[in-house]
């Protein structure tokens, strides 16, 4: 099942089938009270490109192609029953400089963005600029595409989220590999000030240390993660191929 993620920009679009259905035809109650915590079903998909306009993502930065890839597959993988936690959405940008506050979470019961922070990719896979990925061990690169966020525990680098990528040949290896995500006092706005971009991790997207516990409490334990970067959609059409 895993693998068909890698196939959902094929089949699903962002006007396509699949949307959240909230006990009504908003994100939140006319009294502003927080929508009940429902499934996700077969609807009006549109909804979510409402989403992106309401809050001002494309301003934030977050690219359009990157908010619909990660919004076609977490779909997808709720109508699969892979998602237990799916009252959260959570985006890295790799496409945008580290420089820029690209991880984005956001709440897709009430509509909201939770947090726009920054994350920190592996110090293979780039400088500034994250371009390079892999799956494989010890390349201290980031990978990309789909994950499941899993349980909660402290590590050598504190309060830490372990991680499951989802996708065969792309990031299923990051279990293995020890990618988590983890607070670092390298992913601040005095080391970009210092020296231009962030510090790296050995492939794990570090988080600043100020908002690691509150991000952490509120994705862990089953809800989606999604990686983008640019260039990639060759390799996972290629991927893709080979799947069917």
């Amino acid at each position: 099942m895993k693998d068909l993620m890698r196939r959902s920009g094929k089949y699903l679009t962002i006007t396509g089938l699949f949307v959240i259905v909230l006990f009504g035809q908003s994100f939140t109650h006319a009294n502003n009270a927080p929508a009940p915590k429902v499934s996700f079903t077969l609807a009006d998909s549109a909804r979510f490109n409402v989403l992106y306009d309401s809050l001002q993502l494309d301003e934030l930065g977050l690219s359009s192609q990157a908010f619909h890839k990660a919004v076609n597959g977490f779909l997808h993988l709720v109508a699969l029953g892979e998602i237990t936690n799916p009252g959260v959405l959570s985006i890295i940008d790799f496409s945008l400089p580290s420089s820029q506050k690209r991880l984005f979470v956001l709440d897709t019961y009430n509509g909201k963005l939770l947090f726009n922070t920054l994350v920190a990719h592996g110090r293979n896979s780039g400088q500034l600029l994250a371009t390079r990925f892999s799956n494989r061990r010890n390349s201290f690169m980031s990978s990309l595409g789909f994950y499941l966020t899993g349980d909660t525990f402290i590590g050598q680098h504190g309060y830490s989220m372990r991680l499951e990528g989802m996708e065969k040949g792309v990031n299923d290896h990051v279990f293995s590999r020890a990618i988590i995500m983890h607070p670092a006092d390298y992913v601040s706005e005095e080391h970009i000030q210092q020296w231009g971009y962030l510090g790296r991790s050995e492939g794990c997207p570090a988080i600043p240390e100020e908002v690691n516990r509150p991000i952490i409490d509120e994705i862990q334990g089953g809800s989606c993660l999604y990686i983008y970067g640019t260039g990639t959609d060759k390799k996972y059409k290629r991927s893709s191929n080979k799947k069917k």
